[in-house]
């Protein structure tokens, strides 16, 4: 239940990244000797990552609030052969980064269709074919309902041209080159600053990896990779995320230690929507906002906001510029490129009072209303993380006491969300 109409003031500090922590976490597993990771954000995907890496042998100690120790000595070839363990893929997404690891520690693996949000079809053949690629087969089981992969001569590297940038198909071709025979090389390679932290982690551990950063990779095959320590960025999303909250509610806010150097095109984005942010550091402040007019293009048509790979705009922030859109002073198209469903709960907004046009699954004209009507309170459902952070920036900024339901979606991407924004004023209260 949220109520509405508060003004947030003081400061807030992102969580690990999410995206980074599920790749890292994963390729703890090419190494018998420990990992320690810090930064490792307290949400559901991580966590149930987290509890399958123990059902598979792990052991794991958690050393502080926000810090793990791995250490992957022993794993469980007859639990990763159970239908237990196939179900427990099928209800994590992130959990598809373990078919490189364990493929190139046992030579084999089963693996079940993985889960995630319900944003539209999200392939799996760029993982599926560079693996194949290095030297693995693969066959549907339809006993287990799960793939086999099998490697039992090892990996061999090889050059690659990958289909699209996939970033956690990149991960798994990365981590199963690691310690593949000779040299591996991948173009359009994702280059994400997730990826460059997985890639600076596995080089840390012996691997040797060049062109991090770029979408050109090299790496060169090792024979083992040993422990590590290692540190999750923030959370650039949580970071996006908590502009638009700010802006919504017309909120003063400094957000501390964002890393700005691996933003990227987020705060040019945001101020494409007429917002101010200052570099405090390594913090950001983003004053308070009574109005904030959307930039037109040069020839003065109307501004296009679209998802790229990186270094362009992720599009897990499209949904809250999407909703900081409908309360600016001007018009925007919102292109969504990358999946077909994630605009869809752009009709909850409409019921709000939001003036925008879904003219398509991947495009939405927003008209803004210049914080001159307010949006009404509403009973909304999450479909998936990130539509559940829109809802929930759009209810804090209404006149009246929403109700958000499914919100263990947002619970998959957001650590403990309802008490960090309540600390800073919000009116955000749980029901079990």
């Amino acid at each position: 239940m949220v109520e509405g109409g508060h003004q947030l003031h003081g400061e807030i500090t992102p969580q690990g990244a999410k995206n980074e922590a599920l790749q890292v976490i994963c390729a703890t597993l090419l190494t018998t000797d420990e990992v320690v990771i810090d930064n490792v954000p307290d949400i559901l995907d991580v966590n149930n990552l987290i509890h399958l890496l123990i059902d598979m042998g792990v052991k794991v100690m958690r050393l502080d609030a926000h810090s793990y120790s791995f250490k992957a000595e022993h794993i469980d070839t007859a639990f990763i052969e159970s239908q237990e363990f196939m179900d427990q893929c099928t209800r994590l997404r992130g959990s598809v980064m373990i078919i490189a690891p364990l493929l190139s520690r046992l030579g084999k693996v089963c693996y079940a269709h993985a889960g995630g949000d319900k944003i539209g079809r999200r392939r799996l053949d760029t993982h599926f074919r560079g693996l194949s690629q290095l030297g693995a087969t693969f066959a549907y089981d339809p006993v287990l309902k799960a793939y086999r992969f099998q490697a039992s001569e090892g990996l061999t590297g090889r050059y690659m041209l990958l289909d699209e940038a996939s970033v956690t198909g990149t991960a798994n071709i990365v981590m199963a080159a690691a310690m593949a025979r000779g040299t591996t090389t991948i173009y359009n390679a994702a280059c994400e600053p997730y990826v460059q932290q997985l890639c600076h982690l596995l080089n840390q551990m012996g691997a040797h990896i060049t062109g991090i950063a770029s979408n050109l990779l090299t790496i060169h095959g090792v024979d083992s990779l040993h422990g590590a320590h290692h540190h999750i960025l923030p959370d650039m999303i949580e970071v996006g995320s908590f502009i638009g909250i700010a802006a919504m509610t017309g909120s003063e806010l400094t957000i501390k230690d964002v890393s700005w150097d691996n933003l990227g095109i987020i705060p040019d984005s945001f101020r494409r929507l007429g917002l101010r942010l200052e570099q405090r550091g390594d913090d950001m402040l983003i004053p308070r906002h009574e109005h904030y007019e959307i930039e037109s293009f040069m020839d003065g048509s109307i501004l296009t906001l679209a998802d790229a790979i990186w270094p362009g705009l992720t599009p897990d922030l499209l949904s809250v510029l999407l909703v900081v859109a409908t309360q600016a002073k001007g018009s925007i198209l919102i292109h969504q490129k990358m999946f077909e469903s994630r605009l869809f709960f752009v009709d909850k907004l409409i019921d709000m009072g939001a003036q925008i046009i879904l003219c398509d699954p991947h495009r939405a004209v927003v008209i803004g209303h210049d914080h001159r009507i307010h949006l009404r309170a509403n009973n909304m459902v999450s479909p998936d993380i990130r539509a559940g952070i829109a809802m929930l920036i759009a209810a804090m900024s209404a006149d009246g006491v929403s109700r958000i339901d499914h919100i263990e979606q947002i619970d998959r991407g957001y650590s403990h969300i309802d008490d960090r924004l309540n600390a800073i004023g919000a009116k955000i209260t749980r029901i079990d």
